[in-house]
């Protein structure tokens, strides 16, 4: 059974920072892809950051490029997602998914998590 599983939301103020923690398990970890997406209180679900674990590949969105950074380890079969200088507008339910290769297109992604709420105070 795909299982993932975030940790690590809170509330913080603006220029703090975060790490989410996703641990993944029930697949080929080495063969697969990470996704972190967030979604706002009425927005669309948004890719920001995706790890392919096979070459450590890592992806941005321009929102969050520069800020935020993907690791993994795969021996662990975790993927963390450091979050500096947050903003308000980062204020979100955080999600890992999982897929075969790395999208920005959530339908893309088989396997979520629970999510896990970041909380960004001006």
């Amino acid at each position: 059974e795909v299982q993932l599983v975030e940790s690590g939301g809170g509330l913080v103020k603006a220029g703090g920072s975060l790490t989410l923690s996703c641990h993944a398990s029930g697949f080929r970890f080495d063969d697969s892809a990470i996704g972190w997406f967030r979604q706002a209180p009425g927005k669309a679900r948004e890719g920001i950051s995706c790890r392919g674990n096979w070459d450590n590949s890592r992806h941005y969105a321009d929102s969050v490029k520069g800020r935020f950074s993907v690791s993994g380890d795969n021996a662990k079969q975790m993927v963390y997602l450091q979050m500096d200088r947050l903003k308000p507008e980062d204020t979100a339910v955080y999600y890992c998914a999982y897929a075969a290769v790395c999208s920005w297109d959530p339908q893309h992604f088989g396997s979520w998590g629970q999510g896990t709420q970041v909380t960004v105070s001006s």
